[in-house]
């Protein structure tokens, strides 16, 4: 899959099966950490219903796009925030995978994503 498939994806799902309902809201803070926390909680806005029963192979085709350099940082983002709440651990793996080396930008968000999967998972 590439960047432009995944986002082909997930407008097809938001427009298909409606986005979950929430709300939720943050301020920004010049701390990093705090500030991840603040962007990690707002990344919720794209959970479309169903997100938490996608089948093993896609979760694996997407998670795979983390991993790569040419994928900008909102997909990573994205498809991060997929994998915390996907109750499995596919989903486990790659988000373990990723915290061994993540991008410096997403060091935060992706470590609460890891924990979220984590709690998930119990």
């Amino acid at each position: 899959m590439t960047e432009k498939e995944f986002r082909l994806f997930l407008e097809a799902k938001i427009a298909n099966n409606g986005l979950v309902p929430q709300m939720s809201g943050y301020t920004d803070n010049p701390v990093d950490e705090l500030k991840s926390g603040g962007e990690y909680c707002g990344g919720h806005s794209i959970l479309f219903n169903g997100h938490d029963k996608l089948p093993r192979p896609v979760i694996l085709e997407i998670g795979e796009l983390i991993f790569k350099q040419e994928v900008s940082l909102g997909v990573k983002e994205s498809i991060l925030m997929i994998l915390a709440h996907h109750p499995t651990k596919t989903a486990l793996r790659l988000l373990k995978r990723y915290n061994d080396n993540p991008h410096y930008e997403l060091r935060y968000f992706a470590r609460i994503a890891y924990d979220e999967c984590k709690m998930w998972n119990e």
